[in-house]
C-alpha cells in the first residue's frame, strides 16, 4: 500500500470533512449515565486482620447457601445439557447467572439449596456480549433471600473473596481466594481470581468478606488451574436498571428453527438466524447422526438440491440428505475428513449404512464455505462440490422422500442458501468467459477506475466466481505470487462494493427513493462488511415478524392499537433494546446483527421500528435528532407523537426531545430537528457512524467501502468525493484519486481552497501507481 505524506492529510480539512463518530450533529451518542469509577487501589479491609464489618468464612458460606440456585438446562430432547449456578438479587424473584448457563431458546430448571423448585416466568434481562442473564421466577408467598450487590470498583487487588457454586455437579461447594488483578478480555475488564474455577461454577457469586457481590463467575483460565475470571457487579447493576424482559414461553422459542419449514430429528441443537442454520451438539442417532428435514415436499424426479456448508472442524461431517422416509432411511452427500461422501442409510445402525463413494477432491476448500449440489435423475445421482462433479452413482435403493440437512458425530456446522427446485441456476459459462477476458483486459490495479469496473459490476456473481477461483489458485502459490493475490482480493472487494453501491444509488434520486426499500438499503450497508450475508433472508425475517404482530392485533385495530402491538412484540416479548455497554461496536450498525442480537443504536432500532410499522400500514417517520435518532407517528388528523425505539418505545414530549438534544450536543431543540428525514439521509447517517468507527480503528479498507457508498448516496457532495480521493491515494489508486479531484476542481465548490486542491493533485500525479 502506498503511504501518503502529511501534505495529503490537508485535504480533509480542505474538503470540510467532519465525520468522527459521536461528534457529528448527525452521529449517535451513547446514554449519559456516568461510568463506574475505577478502583482507587486502597485495600478493602485492614492490613492486620479482619476489617470492621467482615464476617468469618463460615458465616459467609451460610449466607451464600441461602441465596444459591442450581440451574439445569435441557437439550432439544429434554435431556440435561449442563449444570450451572445462579444467585438471588431480589427477594421478589430475580436470579442472576451467565447467559451460556441457560442458553438461548432452551428450557431450564431452578432449584434452591433448601430443595425448593422455582418456575421461571421470564428472562428479565440478558446480554449476549456480556454473557449475563437475569431470570424472573414465581416465588408465591415465600420471598427469597437476596444477596446485596456491591460496588466492584472498590474491590481492590489483593482483597479476599469467596465463591460458591456447583463445580462438576458437586453442589454448594465453597472456595476462597483473592482478586489477583483486573484483566481485559475481548474488550471487557474482568476480575481475575486466584482460586480454582471449574465447570458448574459459572454464574455463581463472588462476594467480599462483608457478603457483598462484586462479581459473577464467568470462566476459568485455560492456562492455569487456579485462575478464574468474573464479570464485575457494576455491569450487572446496569443490566438490572435497564432490563429487556422476555416471557419464558417466548424465550424458549428464540433462535429455534421455524417449525413450519423444518423438522429436526435425532437430537442435536438446530438453530436459525435469518438466512443461516447452525447445528451443534451430538445427535442421538448412531454416530451422532441428526437430521433437519425440509417441511416442503421435494419436486418429482428429476430435481436439484443445494446448500452451502462450513464446518468448524474437518473431522466432523455435515451436508445434504434426500429421499428420506422421515426417519432412519435416506441418502446423504457430505464432506467428511476432507473427502466427499455419498452414503446410503438403510436403518439406525452402522451395519445398515453403506458408503457408496468416498473421494477427495481439489475443489473442496477445508475450513471455508463449500457449495454442495445434488442432481437427482431417474437412473442416476450426480453430486457436485463448488460446481465440480465429484460423484456419479446409479444406486436406486431409494427413489422418493424428503430432503434436508444432516450432521454426524460432534460436528459444529453452519448452512446457508438451502434450495431445492426442478433445476437450480448455474453460472453462465459464456458470461464467465466474458468476465475472465474483461479481467485480463483491466489496467494495473492503481489505474482502475469505477468506469473500468462497470461491466464487471453488471455481472457481479460471475466476476466473484472467477476472482475467487483465481485468488485460490494464487494462494496455492502464495510465496511467489502473494502480492498479485492481494491485488486480486482487493479487486474482488472493489467489484463487490461497486455491486452493492449500485443498489444504493436509487436512494439518491427523490423519485426512485420513494419506492425504495429502506430496510434492504440498511442491509446493503451491512453487506459492505459482511459479504456473505443473505439480504433476502433478513428481509423475509422482517416480513415474518410483521405477520406475527399483525396476527396478534385485532382485525379492525386502528393505528394506535397496531403500534401498541408492535411495542409489545418488539420490547416486551422479544426483548429488543438499546445497546447498554459496547455502544460503539460496529455490530450495532449492522441490521442483521440488530435482529440476531436484539440490540442496536437509536438509528438502527428506529429503522426496524419504521419498517415493521410500514408493513402494519402505520405512518411512522424518521426524525434525526442530533445524537439520538427517534421516530414519530403521524396520525390521520396530522397530530404527531415522538417515539424512542432505543428507549423501549417510550413516547416523548417536546421537553423530552429537548433533553436528548441538549445531552448530545449542548444545544437546545429547534423545530428543524423534528422534520421527517429522507431514506437517503438515514442511510447516510448510518454510514457516517460506521465511517467514524473505522477511522477510530484505522481501518482504511472499510473507510474506502463506506466512501464509495456515501458518494453513491450524495453524488454531488465534494466532501464525499474528497474523502474517497484521499483513500484511493492511500491504496495507490492514483487514476481514481485524480478523477475525483478533477471532479471537485471542475465544479469549483464554494468554501474550498482550490489552489491547495491543485497542489495535492499535482503531488498525487507524481506518485507511481501500483
Amino acid at each position: 500500500m502506498m503511504r501518503m505524506p502529511r501534505i495529503l492529510l490537508l485535504l480533509v480539512p480542505v474538503l470540510l470533512l467532519v465525520l468522527t463518530a459521536g461528534q457529528s450533529a448527525f452521529g449517535e451518542t451513547p446514554p449519559t449515565d456516568p461510568p463506574a469509577q475505577e478502583a482507587d487501589g486502597k485495600a478493602d479491609g485492614k492490613a492486620d486482620g479482619k476489617a470492621d464489618g467482615e464476617a468469618t468464612l463460615a458465616a459467609i458460606t451460610k449466607q451464600l447457601r441461602a441465596s444459591l440456585a442450581t440451574i439445569r438446562a435441557t437439550g432439544r430432547d429434554r435431556d440435561q445439557r449442563g449444570i450451572g449456578t445462579g444467585f438471588v438479587v431480589a427477594e421478589d424473584g430475580l436470579i442472576v447467572t451467565n447467559l451460556h448457563v441457560i442458553g438461548e431458546g432452551r428450557e431450564f430448571t431452578i432449584e434452591m439449596a433448601d430443595g425448593r423448585k422455582l418456575t421461571p416466568s421470564a428472562v428479565h434481562a440478558s446480554d449476549r456480549n456480556l454473557d449475563l442473564a437475569v431470570i424472573r421466577v414465581d416465588v408465591g408467598q415465600t420471598p427469597l433471600v437476596a444477596l446485596p450487590v456491591g460496588d466492584s470498583a472498590k474491590a481492590a487487588q489483593g482483597a479476599r473473596v469467596v465463591a460458591m457454586g456447583n463445580p462438576w455437579g458437586l453442589r454448594h461447594s465453597v472456595v476462597d481466594g483473592v482478586i489477583s488483578a483486573r484483566r481485559e478480555i475481548e474488550g471487557q475488564e474482568l476480575l481475575q481470581l486466584a482460586m480454582p474455577i471449574e465447570p458448574g461454577n459459572s454464574g455463581g457469586p463472588v462476594v467480599t468478606m462483608r457478603g457483598e457481590v462484586v462479581g459473577i463467575v464467568n470462566m476459568k483460565s485455560t492456562i492455569q488451574r487456579n485462575i478464574g475470571f468474573a464479570i464485575q457487579s457494576n455491569i450487572l447493576k446496569v443490566l438490572l436498571d435497564q432490563p429487556n424482559p422476555v416471557p419464558i414461553d417466548r424465550w424458549t422459542k428464540i433462535g429455534s428453527v421455524d417449525a413450519k419449514r423444518w423438522l429436526p430429528l435425532f437430537g442435536a441443537d438446530w438453530r436459525q438466524q435469518a438466512g443461516r442454520i447452525k447445528v451443534s451438539g451430538t445427535g442421538t442417532g448412531f454416530g451422532g447422526r441428526s437430521l433437519c428435514l425440509s417441511a416442503a415436499e421435494a419436486p418429482e424426479v428429476p430435481f436439484e438440491l443445494a446448500v452451502s456448508v462450513k464446518m468448524q472442524d474437518e473431522s466432523g461431517a455435515a451436508g445434504l440428505v434426500f429421499h428420506s422416509d422421515g426417519n432412519d432411511r435416506h441418502y446423504g452427500f457430505y464432506p467428511s475428513g476432507g473427502s466427499l461422501r455419498l452414503s446410503c442409510f438403510r436403518g439406525p445402525s452402522v451395519y445398515s449404512w453403506q458408503v457408496l463413494h468416498e473421494v477427495p477432491h481439489a475443489s473442496y476448500r477445508p475450513g471455508e464455505w463449500n457449495d454442495l449440489k445434488i442432481r437427482v435423475e431417474k437412473d442416476k445421482l450426480l453430486c457436485y462440490v463448488n460446481d465440480q462433479l465429484v460423484v456419479e452413482s446409479r444406486d436406486n435403493t431409494f427413489t422418493s422422500g424428503k430432503v434436508g440437512l444432516a450432521k454426524f458425530r460432534h460436528t459444529v456446522a453452519e448452512f446457508k442458501k438451502f434450495a431445492v427446485a426442478k433445476r437450480l441456476p448455474v453460472p453462465d459459462a459464456e458470461q464467465v468467459g466474458k468476465v475472465a477476458r474483461q479481467l485480463d483486459g483491466l489496467p494495473a490495479f492503481g489505474k482502475v477506475t469505477p468506469a473500468d469496473l462497470a461491466p464487471l459490476t453488471d455481472a457481479a456473481a460471475a466476476t466473484m466466481s472467477v476472482l475467487a477461483k483465481r485468488s485460490q489458485d494464487l494462494r496455492d502459490r502464495a510465496d511467489r505470487l502473494r502480492n498479485e493475490a492481494e491485488q486480486l482480493e482487493l479487486l474482488a472487494e472493489e467489484v463487490q462494493t461497486r455491486a452493492i453501491v449500485q443498489q444504493l444509488e436509487p436512494f439518491a434520486d427523490p423519485e426512485q427513493a420513494e419506492n425504495a426499500d429502506l430496510f434492504r438499503g440498511a442491509m446493503l450497508i451491512a453487506l459492505l462488511d459482511n459479504g456473505d450475508l443473505d439480504v433476502d433472508a433478513y428481509v423475509a425475517e422482517v416480513d415474518r415478524m410483521a405477520a406475527e404482530i399483525e396476527k396478534a392485533c385485532e382485525p379492525d385495530a386502528d393505528a394506535a392499537k397496531r403500534l401498541a402491538c408492535l411495542d409489545r412484540y418488539l420490547f416486551t416479548e422479544t426483548g429488543y433494546h438499546g445497546s447498554r455497554f459496547d455502544y460503539y461496536h460496529r455490530a450495532n450498525s449492522y441490521m442483521n446483527r440488530v435482529i440476531d442480537d436484539r440490540e442496536g443504536l437509536p438509528i438502527t432500532l428506529s429503522v426496524l421500528y419504521m419498517e415493521l410499522a410500514r408493513r402494519l400500514d402505520v405512518d411512522v417517520q424518521g426524525v434525526g435528532l442530533p445524537g439520538h435518532f427517534v421516530v414519530k407517528h403521524v396520525a390521520k388528523d396530522g397530530t404527531e407523537q415522538l417515539i424512542d425505539p432505543f428507549g423501549g418505545g417510550q413516547r416523548l414530549s417536546r421537553e423530552d426531545a429537548d433533553r436528548l438534544v441538549r445531552n448530545a450536543t449542548g444545544r437546545p431543540l429547534s423545530d428543524e430537528f423534528l422534520h421527517q428525514v429522507t431514506k437517503q439521509q438515514i442511510l447516510t447517517r448510518m454510514l457516517a457512524n460506521l465511517d467514524g468507527l473505522a477511522e477510530r480503528d484505522k481501518d482504511k479498507r472499510a473507510r474506502l467501502r463506506y466512501a464509495e457508498a456515501l458518494v453513491a448516496l450524495e453524488p454531488e457532495d465534494s466532501r464525499r468525493r474528497g474523502t474517497r480521493a484521499i483513500l484511493y491515494a492511500e491504496f495507490g489508486r492514483r487514476t481514481a484519486a485524480l478523477a475525483d479531484l478533477d471532479w471537485i476542481l471542475a465544479r469549483e465548490s464554494p468554501g474550498l481552497d482550490l489552489e491547495q486542491v491543485r497542489q495535492i493533485r499535482a503531488y498525487i500525479e507524481r506518485q507511481p501507481t501500483q
